[in-house]
């Protein structure tokens, strides 16, 4: 055996890590959730608008969803999705132990840390259901048009699943979390001024979404092969979505 097979027979073996955007996709589509689910601890008040903290960053949850249903399709839109309810499951585990296990006599900051972190199941439960459901149904409807239409409308199918998302995903939300503890006036804000600010949002990021959208289909070589091609012309790089 010569020194170069002796090396080569005993050289560590790493996976390859996979190309394309999607694991940065689905990176920032989870922290993006789990902030938010932190952030809506509190609620926030704007002369006559009330909405929850996570209010702030959790309407890019949608559009990150958009992106990898578009690009990638919904059942790698789904395990994002499910990735995301994982880790929120995990994580409120993990902050109710924490609150839990007896604190050093030096740690003066137990009740601040309660009141932010605490968990409330009946709230994280809230907050669970209406994101999956929300979440997957903003991913199904949005590749239901696009197998209708194709490449053509994007505009249409990504309003049109943000609006059957956030409906569901509020709606859920507030009713669950908030029935019993506040009027049912108070909740229909809630769920009224959530939904309009969330779809509000994801129109006025339409921009950057067809810019990031267009941006991936171009450098993935995977969607550019799935992409139906005239017969007898080449292959070229990937137009941007009307």
């Amino acid at each position: 055996m010569t020194a170069t097979s002796s090396r080569e027979s005993t050289a560590p073996a790493y996976a390859p890590i996979r190309r394309g955007y999607y694991d940065y996709f689905a990176v920032f589509f989870v922290a993006f959730l789990l902030l938010s689910n932190i952030g809506a601890t509190k609620l926030i008040q704007i002369g006559p608008l009330t909405f929850d903290g996570g209010a702030v960053l959790f309407p890019l949850t949608y559009v990150i969803g958009d992106v990898l249903s578009e690009v990638y399709g919904f059942r790698a839109a789904k395990r994002a999705i499910l990735m995301g309810f994982v880790v929120s499951v995990v994580a409120s585990v993990t902050f109710w132990l924490i609150i839990a296990l007896p604190a050093h006599p030096d740690y003066t900051s137990q009740a601040a840390f309660e009141e932010v972190l605490g968990v409330v199941w009946r709230f994280v439960a809230a907050s669970l259901a209406g994101y999956l459901v929300g979440q997957l149904l903003n991913a199904k409807v949005l590749t239901s048009i696009k197998e209708r239409w194709g490449e053509r409308h994007l505009w249409a199918r990504l309003v049109g699943s943000t609006v059957v998302g956030e409906a569901a995903d509020t709606a859920i939300f507030c009713v669950v979390a908030w029935t019993g503890v506040m009027g049912w006036g108070v909740i229909a804000n809630l769920a009224v001024v959530g939904f309009a600010y969330k779809v509000a949002v994801e129109i006025l990021l339409l921009p950057v979404t067809y810019a990031v959208i267009n941006w991936v289909k171009r450098r993935e070589p995977d969607y550019h092969a799935a992409l139906p091609q005239p017969a007898g012309e080449p292959q070229t790089a990937n137009q941007p979505t009307k």
